[in-house]
């Protein structure tokens, strides 16, 4: 027996749940969710969970906006804490045309009605105690935006669509997907499905399943670092949770965790992984981490914040992420393949995953996109760029860290 949907998403992060429950709101209420393993196996369970309101890029700003609204939206309709901290972000600068182009982003935040300001480094000291602003001219201030629980925002989206109708089947990989007559085709150990849609939002692998079909999507897995420290006595005396820092200078991101510190690590030289094909075993996984790799970037987030080199390491976790050429999603339609979807791509999928779920839904619903964004369109990239071409672009956009996208 072949099941026919409306649509089918394959990859039960937080991108394919968003995808998910944005569909069913919209009334397709005849959608099928497909996931090798459980909920959250791929990148998301690893995931720092960061929302913030700041990307690399102003243009998807509305995307970061979204997700924190759909999470919260999500845990009200469904019960299931998706854990935000509304501790709020900042985003450092230490020259003059840094600031600059903060100081010009205040107009789309204030359209927005999302509080946003440029503070002097005063004002950063006061709201993040532990920040050494010796050189620091000032920073981006979002205060109400912070970090989620990654599994919890992803199943509170779950339950939210199955509630509309949608279906989820865990354990269910997709073999194949091939075009049959008007639909699509999609094998699994559980019997074919057939879909007027098919919305590949599974990382890394969607190059794979999408290769038989000609398509050679740019996305490569690249290696990154958390580093999560013990507790940190200068945190534990504050009685209130400090907002997450972004550095340009020290290319990493540091949040609180409890009473100590989570730091992802933006390295000069990136390692990739698998980019001959991903191993067909490969689940729940974190690969070995390299701290010597990491010690020379470490120095100086310990110079920007102390207290953070006065803490044990706990862990230290190396996952794998996938990465376009400049490191912004593949969402939208396969132009050459009708009813084919990408949302795929995210390197910060918790950040933009629940707006980029509505987004693909209102375009896949109406027929066309619901607002300019062509940043993450997937025809933005040409179907026979080289691999050696694709990783040296994936490597230099990396290594940027947060510097802006004018400084690049």
């Amino acid at each position: 027996m072949t099941d026919h949907v409306q649509a089918a998403v394959i990859g039960g992060g937080i991108v394919g749940c968003s995808v998910l429950d944005a569909l069913a709101r919209r009334g397709w209420t005849e959608v099928l969710l497909l996931e090798k393993r459980e909920l959250t196996s791929g990148s998301t369970w690893h995931a720092a969970g960061n929302t913030t309101f700041f990307g690399h890029y102003a243009s998807i700003t509305r995307l970061y906006v979204d997700s924190v609204a759909a999470y919260l939206r999500a845990e009200q309709e469904t019960g299931q804490p998706v854990g935000f901290h509304p501790a709020g972000s900042l985003r450092l600068a230490t020259s003059e045309r840094e600031l600059a182009a903060y100081r010009s982003l205040k107009p789309m935040y204030q359209a927005m009605g999302v509080p946003y300001h440029v503070i002097d480094p005063d004002a950063v000291k006061q709201v993040h105690p532990l920040l050494e602003t010796g050189n620091l001219l000032g920073a981006a201030h979002t205060p109400t935006d912070g970090h989620v629980d990654s599994s919890g925002a992803t199943h509170a989206l779950a339950q939210a669509a199955r509630k509309r109708g949608a279906e989820i089947r865990r354990q269910c990989p997709v073999q194949a997907i091939a075009r049959d007559g008007e639909r699509w085709r999609l094998e699994t150990p559980k019997g074919d499905v057939t879909a007027d849609h098919v919305v590949l939002a599974c990382s890394f692998w969607a190059r794979e399943l999408a290769a038989p079909l000609g398509l050679n999507l740019p996305i490569y897995p690249l290696q990154h670092h958390e580093v999560i420290t013990d507790s940190v006595p200068e945190l534990e005396a504050l009685d209130f949770e400090v907002p997450t820092v972004r550095d340009p200078w020290a290319p990493s991101n540091t949040r609180q965790e409890g009473h100590g510190f989570l730091c992802g690590v933006y390295e000069s030289e990136p390692e990739f992984w698998a980019t001959d094909g991903i191993p067909p075993d490969f689940a729940e996984e974190l690969l070995p981490p390299d701290t010597e790799r990491l010690e020379p970037h470490l120095l100086k987030v310990m110079e920007r914040m102390p207290a953070f080199g006065h803490a044990g390491i706990k862990t230290v976790n190396n996952g794998p992420i996938g990465y376009a050429p400049d490191g912004c999603p593949l969402l939208g339609p396969v132009e050459s393949h009708p009813g084919l979807w990408l949302a795929t791509a995210f390197p910060v999928g918790i950040g933009t995953g629940g707006g980029s779920g509505g987004f693909l839904a209102d375009w896949m619903v109406d027929g066309k996109a619901p607002y300019d964004l062509p940043i993450v369109h997937p025809s933005r990239f040409s179907n026979d760029l080289s691999r050696d071409a694709c990783l040296a672009m994936i490597a230099e956009t990396y290594r940027q860290g947060y510097s802006m996208p004018t400084d690049r």
